[in-house]
Parts: C-alpha cells; structure tokens; sequence
C-alpha cells in the first residue's frame, strides 16, 4: 500500500478515490474522522489520506492524480450577462439570481 495523496477536503479526496477505482486502481481512505481532533494535533496529521492498495499502481496512479487535478485547478467559467435583465453572473451559476432566467450555455 503506498499513500498517494492528502488533503482537508473530504469532497476531493472522494472525488480522486473514485477516479483511481474508475480507472481500475483500488483505494482506500484513511483517518477520515481525524479532522474533528484539528487543534489538539497538528492540522496537517489531521487530514484525510489517499492510499493505493498495491504499490504496482503508484506511477499510473500519481498520472491520475496530477491529471485531476490540473483539471479541477483550471479557470472558472466565465461570467455571463444575463439577456433578460443584464445583471451580470458568475460563470457557475446556471440561472440568473436576479430573475430567474436560465444561461443558454446550461441548456
């Protein structure tokens, strides 16, 4: 077993976990209840660890990783101008708060 990756957010280690086992990596996760003791510990002993079940999988498993990363690194979305009411909108959100009125680009 090799650990391949730590974090805070338990959202991303979830998220990696399931991309390694997508791609035919098994893996586990370790000291996911850990968190709650931040502070009587150092933090970074506290985070959620990303082990591969067998050490023939690191390098492909590393790719994985950097790969998903990078991607979920990238610029957000662009903001758009809402047609109905022209307020302007943050590139995430799929409808205007404003209005209502849904960003074609969602559709």
């Amino acid at each position: 077993m090799k650990k391949v990756y730590s974090s805070p957010d338990s959202l991303m280690i979830g998220h990696l976990k399931n991309v390694l086992e997508a791609n035919g990596i098994p893996a586990m996760l370790k000291n996911e209840h850990l968190p709650g003791l931040a502070g009587g510990v150092p933090v970074n002993e506290c985070w959620i660890e990303l082990w591969i079940l067998s050490d023939i999988d690191l390098e492909q498993a590393e790719h994985i990783i950097q790969t998903a990363l990078q991607h979920h690194t990238k610029d957000p979305l662009p903001e758009w101008q809402c047609p109905s009411c022209g307020e302007t909108i943050e590139g995430q959100f799929a409808r205007c708060w404003n209005c209502g009125t849904e960003n074609d680009l969602w559709v």
